[in-house]
């Protein structure tokens, strides 16, 4: 595993401290190796929006109407109950 040193100011040094104090981790390295794993999730997630908007927004203009996509939403839902 490679080590990597890190400059924060005080206060960020006494939060990360805090968080190690509350028991969910064991150490600074812990807290900041699940702050990556978070971001690395956020951004994955980020990047299916964004895919998923430029999909959307290059399939064109829909012919349906609110009404029918509302329905087709409500028969979906009544069926997954």
């Amino acid at each position: 595993m490679a080590t990597m040193n890190v400059s924060l100011p005080d206060p960020m040094k006494a939060w990360v401290e805090t968080q190690v104090e509350t028991g969910h981790f064991s150490n600074a390295s812990d807290y900041v190796r699940d702050l990556i794993r978070r971001d690395q999730r956020d951004q994955a997630q980020r990047e299916a929006l964004v895919q998923a908007l430029v999909t959307g927004e290059s399939s064109g203009i829909s012919s349906r109407d609110i009404a029918g996509i509302w329905s087709d939403v409500k028969a979906r839902h009544r069926a997954n109950d």
